[in-house]
């Protein structure tokens, strides 16, 4: 299989990054809609470990009934959002997280910077399928998630991240971010039907790393 370019990976919308914006829900990027959504998963290294493994081999998607194909490793190059503190003021950058490629038992490989993938939803008797970048991976000591942006063919526009939090009083925490709005003007037709879908999936999503599998 021929391996994707930066050029061949590129994303449909400009705000890349969007989804650290802490105000993304009060001023989202021009004509997307914003979304944000919380669940606790309990407390504990060994719950956090577990559901940091489980979101970055794609778990999220597969336990939501998601086909994830075509993966691709990309360039590794990783978009670096300015971000900034409480007060307005830009924060120092990040370092860039190298691209150490690991796999879990089952031979899935971890997601990483630049990586391309197919998603493929069953919606009635119809297969949609819908191809993402991955934007920006976080790994920190209580912190783990990614980001995806959507590709050319894919029904929404837009940007969607997954992050595990251990916060100081030992619950972790999963939390859903996006923007997004219709990619094409015959999605923009259907926009009441693919917000429902969506609705759809973010319960799926929320319910997908939590220990019991259900809210």
């Amino acid at each position: 299989m021929r391996r994707a370019t930066f050029t061949d990976a590129a994303v449909t919308y400009g705000a890349i990054g969007g989804t650290l914006a802490p105000d993304l829900l009060q001023y989202p990027p021009t004509g997307h809609r914003p979304m944000e959504r919380s669940v606790r998963l309990g407390s504990g290294a060994e719950r956090f470990e577990v559901a940091s493994k489980l979101l970055m081999t794609w778990g999220v998607q597969r336990q939501s009934g998601m086909n994830v194909t075509d993966l691709e490793a990309g360039t590794g190059v990783q978009y670096t959002p300015v971000e900034f503190a409480s007060d307005g003021t830009p924060l120092p950058a990040r370092p860039a997280l190298t691209d150490e490629s690991t796999f879990a038992d089952d031979g899935t490989p971890y997601i990483v910077n630049g990586m391309t993938a197919q998603l493929e939803i069953k919606v009635g008797p119809f297969t949609v399928k819908a191809p993402v970048r991955v934007v920006y991976v976080i790994a920190e000591v209580n912190r783990v998630g990614f980001a995806y942006g959507t590709m050319t063919g894919h029904p929404e526009s837009g940007e969607e991240s997954f992050i595990l939090d251990r916060r100081d009083d030992d619950s972790v925490w999963f939390t859903l971010r996006s923007f997004s709005r219709p990619s094409t003007w015959y999605y923009r037709l259907a926009a009441p039907f693919l917000r429902f879908q969506q609705e759809r999936f973010t319960r799926r999503y929320l319910r997908a790393l939590h220990p019991v599998g259900a809210l």
